[in-house]
Protein backbone atom coordinates (compact mmCIF):
# COMPACT_ATOMS: atom_id res chain seq x y z
CA UNK A 1 0.00 0.00 0.00
CA UNK A 2 1.38 3.40 -0.96
CA UNK A 3 0.23 6.94 -1.64
CA UNK A 4 1.56 10.00 -3.42
CA UNK A 5 1.19 13.24 -1.47
CA UNK A 6 1.93 16.86 -2.28
CA UNK A 7 3.63 19.05 0.33
CA UNK A 8 6.00 21.98 0.07
CA UNK A 9 5.52 22.16 -3.69
CA UNK A 10 6.92 18.64 -4.19
CA UNK A 11 5.40 15.19 -4.60
CA UNK A 12 6.46 12.20 -2.48
CA UNK A 13 5.69 8.49 -2.76
CA UNK A 14 5.18 7.16 0.77
CA UNK A 15 4.43 3.89 2.51
CA UNK A 16 3.54 3.12 6.09
CA UNK A 17 6.64 3.22 8.31
CA UNK A 18 8.68 5.48 6.01
CA UNK A 19 10.64 8.45 7.35
CA UNK A 20 10.22 11.38 4.99
CA UNK A 21 12.22 14.64 4.82
CA UNK A 22 10.03 17.51 3.60
CA UNK A 23 10.22 21.29 3.56
CA UNK A 24 9.93 22.77 7.05
CA UNK A 25 6.52 22.33 8.68
CA UNK A 26 5.87 24.25 11.92
CA UNK A 27 5.47 22.01 14.96
CA UNK A 28 7.31 20.36 17.82
CA UNK A 29 8.97 16.94 17.78
CA UNK A 30 6.32 14.30 18.49
CA UNK A 31 3.35 16.35 17.32
CA UNK A 32 0.97 14.74 14.77
CA UNK A 33 0.87 15.76 11.12
CA UNK A 34 -1.71 14.90 8.45
CA UNK A 35 -1.42 15.30 4.69
CA UNK A 36 -4.65 16.32 2.98
CA UNK A 37 -3.37 16.63 -0.59
CA UNK A 38 -3.25 12.95 -1.56
CA UNK A 39 -2.85 12.73 -5.34
CA UNK A 40 -2.85 8.94 -5.75
CA UNK A 41 -3.55 5.88 -3.58
CA UNK A 42 -2.85 2.20 -4.26
CA UNK A 43 -3.77 -0.72 -2.00
CA UNK A 44 -1.89 -3.31 -4.08
CA UNK A 45 -4.77 -4.23 -6.38
CA UNK A 46 -6.68 -1.02 -7.09
CA UNK A 47 -5.24 2.36 -7.98
CA UNK A 48 -7.20 5.56 -7.25
CA UNK A 49 -6.08 8.75 -8.96
CA UNK A 50 -7.43 12.09 -7.80
CA UNK A 51 -8.57 14.90 -10.04
CA UNK A 52 -6.71 16.79 -8.61
CA UNK A 53 -6.84 15.29 -5.07
CA UNK A 54 -8.55 12.39 -3.31
CA UNK A 55 -11.01 13.42 -0.60
CA UNK A 56 -11.51 10.05 1.12
CA UNK A 57 -7.81 9.28 1.77
CA UNK A 58 -5.78 10.69 4.68
CA UNK A 59 -2.11 10.17 5.54
CA UNK A 60 -1.11 10.57 9.19
CA UNK A 61 2.32 10.77 10.77
CA UNK A 62 4.35 12.41 13.53
CA UNK A 63 7.32 14.76 13.49
CA UNK A 64 10.59 12.96 14.28
CA UNK A 65 13.11 15.76 13.74
CA UNK A 66 13.44 19.45 12.86
CA UNK A 67 16.81 20.28 11.35
CA UNK A 68 18.95 21.80 8.62
CA UNK A 69 20.53 20.14 5.59
CA UNK A 70 24.20 20.36 4.71
CA UNK A 71 25.46 23.73 3.50
CA UNK A 72 25.55 24.37 -0.22
CA UNK A 73 27.85 26.96 -1.74
CA UNK A 74 26.51 29.44 -4.31
CA UNK A 75 29.40 31.00 -6.22
CA UNK A 76 28.92 33.65 -8.91
CA UNK A 77 31.84 34.64 -11.13
CA UNK A 78 32.34 36.83 -14.20
CA UNK A 79 35.69 36.49 -15.88
CA UNK A 80 37.88 39.54 -16.50
CA UNK A 81 35.49 41.79 -14.53
CA UNK A 82 36.78 41.23 -10.97
CA UNK A 83 33.32 40.03 -9.94
CA UNK A 84 33.04 37.21 -7.40
CA UNK A 85 30.23 36.46 -4.93
CA UNK A 86 30.24 33.54 -2.52
CA UNK A 87 27.11 32.66 -0.54
CA UNK A 88 26.14 29.68 1.59
CA UNK A 89 22.68 28.28 2.25
CA UNK A 90 21.29 25.67 4.65
CA UNK A 91 17.73 24.55 3.89
CA UNK A 92 15.52 23.70 6.86
CA UNK A 93 13.64 20.40 6.83
CA UNK A 94 11.19 18.35 8.88
CA UNK A 95 11.54 14.57 9.18
CA UNK A 96 8.16 12.83 9.44
CA UNK A 97 7.47 9.16 10.25
CA UNK A 98 4.38 7.90 8.43
CA UNK A 99 2.07 6.10 10.87
CA UNK A 100 -0.93 5.22 8.72
CA UNK A 101 -2.58 5.62 5.34
CA UNK A 102 -6.35 5.62 5.81
CA UNK A 103 -8.67 5.10 2.88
Amino acid sequence: MYAIVNTGGKQYKIQQGDVLRVEKIPGEVGSPVSFDKVLMFSDGENVNIGRPVLDNVAVRGCIVEQGKNKKIIVFKYKRRKRYRRKLGHRQQYTAIKIDSIEA
